[in-house]
């Protein structure tokens, strides 16, 4: 819906450098507004309109209306991304002073209602979605009448996000120095344990040094991952140089790789948590594993949160002895899988409140 204003007597409305802000405020509306922040954030018309869940066309019409209306282009062709014009940067800016205060009006209002309605929008990193969905799941049936969004991207597109404050909060497995502009709660345990197919020669023998893994072809995350960065650190600590065969873009990709018999892999024990039963995977007794990692929730401090977040904040927090519960069972039946003694080397033996 277009915002509308009374126009002031005797300017034109067809002339936008005539009418000031009026004749913005009569010819824009909030969601071409919306559209265009989309669009040069993501740099696609089409990844916009995909956000926005609208059809490439309208998303185009409507940008176009938007540049007839502010009387200049706004956007230029860059190979197969789009980049703002001048105009375009300027009117971004603004979209984002708009946008932004209008999210933090919606704040105020939900607090004023309590946690009957609200709205939660949660970032999170491609690895958190074996844990994220669930303790969100649980949060929904607890509070009916909250409406989420979960946006799922990489490390890299994440922190742009928080940048932003597209997102209340983020879920995020790498601990980052973000100074005193971002806050950063440890919630959960996120082991990372070497997975090999269950009938691998390793499997089942007690004590690997990690020297002897320098014989295995190993199978990494993408770069830029956080897995991948634990991983590779925690080899050049111990003075053993990995022999690389595969690196691929996705966890479920590297189970299937392992699954094939093209190597092994360390991974989040959350991800294989569901098929820890199934006799297919087991866990090698390599020195030095389970790596500890957490979990964080991360939030920028310039930003209030509504009473949503912070509660949410809270639930998932007091969600962390059932996490650890669920990652405990599913290391018994790895190792039971891999022929080993139950251990305590578990999510158990992550104190809480570690950072890594």
């Amino acid at each position: 819906m277009a915002l509308k204003c009374t126009t002031k007597a005797g300017l034109s409305d067809q002339d936008p450098g005539s009418s000031g802000a009026d004749y913005l405020v009569r010819h824009c509306t909030l969601r071409q507004l919306q559209l265009l922040e989309a669009i040069v954030r993501l740099g696609s018309f089409t990844r916009a309109a995909e956000e926005l869940f609208l059809t490439q066309p309208t998303v185009s019409m409507q940008i176009k209306k938007l540049a007839e209306s502010i009387g200049t282009p706004l956007f230029h062709h860059v190979g197969r991304t789009v980049e703002p014009t001048d105009a375009g940067r300027e009117v971004y800016a603004a979209c984002r002073d708009i946008l932004n205060g209008l999210a933090n009006l919606e704040t105020k209002l939900a607090d004023l209602k309590g946690l009957r309605r609200g709205r939660l929008r949660l970032g999170v990193m491609t690895t958190a979605t074996y844990v994220a969905p669930e303790i969100l799941g649980a949060f929904c049936q607890r509070y009916t009448g909250i409406d989420v969004s979960l946006n799922v991207t990489n490390r890299d597109q994440l922190l742009e996000r928080l940048c932003a404050q597209d997102d209340d909060l983020y879920v995020m497995g790498q601990h980052h120095d973000f100074g005193q502009e971002v806050e950063a709660v440890p919630f959960a345990p996120n082991p990372l344990v070497m997975i090999a197919r269950s009938d691998h020669p390793l499997v089942g023998q007690p004590g690997i040094p990690m020297s002897r893994l320098a014989d295995e072809d190993l199978l990494l995350r993408e770069p830029g991952s956080g897995v991948r960065d634990a991983v590779l650190g925690h080899f050049a600590r111990s003075g053993v140089e990995p022999r690389v065969r595969m690196q691929l873009g996705s966890s479920e990709t590297i189970k299937h790789a392992i699954l094939g018999g093209l190597g092994i892999s360390a991974l989040s024990l959350h991800s294989v948590r569901l098929e820890s039963g199934g006799g297919r995977f087991a866990v090698l007794d390599v020195e030095g594993f389970p790596i500890r990692r957490r979990w964080h929730i991360v939030y920028s401090r310039s930003r209030e949160l509504s009473l949503v977040a912070r509660t949410f904040l809270d639930f998932a927090i007091a969600s962390e002895p059932d996490i650890r519960a669920q990652l405990d069972e599913a290391m018994a039946a790895l190792r039971r899988v891999s022929g080993l003694p139950a251990a305590v080397a578990t999510s158990s033996a992550i104190p809480t409140g570690v950072i890594s």
